[in-house]
């Protein structure tokens, strides 16, 4: 399919999953976007290739955005978008992996993301396949301890196949002395920092080699 941002973002804005989180649906837009079309290797004709990249959204509870690009990528049709939450529809306010073509994990438990991307890194790289891990994780979920845990041990043991996106809107309940990229670094991480809007900036950094260990982008954003 030949969509763009723009009809991603329309998309997005047809709906909102959950009315206390009405923003959420558009400021994750920008890397899901960028992830989905110029970085992943998926074909939406064939979402459970097992060479293909992984996208984890653990940042589950404001799925629209990442249901849109799903949409405008031809995972399922457009339709989907108008019912979302309703009680028959498949596109739930948080993401079931048995019902979402192309979700590849059920989200919303906030925490679990990170630690399930570590687990499937390693399985990869045991199988001997090249695929790349993308998780995607809003700053305040880094407060919960799992996620310490996830990023330590991915560190430790050079998970170069892990890639974490860090949706930055500075709503964590405690922070990190000298910024979120730091936490990740402390940890034997690549990491940096870019405006969630600028395109350019996150599909460098997406792309920037790291064949020594797991890569983190924060994604900073003030909407």
């Amino acid at each position: 399919m030949n969509a763009t941002y723009e009809d991603a973002l329309a998309l997005a804005r047809r709906s909102v999953s959950d009315v206390r989180y009405p923003v959420v649906k558009t400021y994750t837009l920008d890397p899901i976007w960028v992830l989905y079309d110029r970085v992943l290797r998926i074909d939406p004709q064939r979402p459970d290739h097992p060479a293909r990249d992984r996208f984890l959204l653990s940042k589950g509870h404001g799925p629209s955005a990442f249901y849109a690009v799903l949409a405008a990528k031809g995972f399922f049709p457009e339709t989907w978008l108008d019912s979302i939450a309703d009680v028959d529809s498949r596109l739930g306010s948080h993401p079931d992996r048995t019902l979402v073509p192309g979700a590849e994990i059920s989200a919303g438990s906030l925490g679990h993301g990170l630690p399930l991307g570590v687990g499937l890194a390693l399985g990869l790289r045991a199988k001997g396949y090249d695929s790349q891990v993308y998780v995607l994780v809003g700053d305040a979920e880094l407060d919960e301890g799992s996620n310490h845990e996830a990023i330590a041990y991915a560190g430790a043991t050079g998970l170069a196949n892990l890639h974490v996106i860090v949706a930055d809107n500075d709503s964590a309940s405690h922070g990190w002395p000298g910024g979120v990229a730091s936490r990740f670094s402390v940890n034997g991480w690549a990491a940096s920092t870019v405006d969630s809007t600028d395109h350019d900036a996150l599909h460098a950094s997406l792309t920037e080699p790291h064949p020594d260990g797991p890569r983190a982008t924060v994604a900073v954003t003030r909407r």
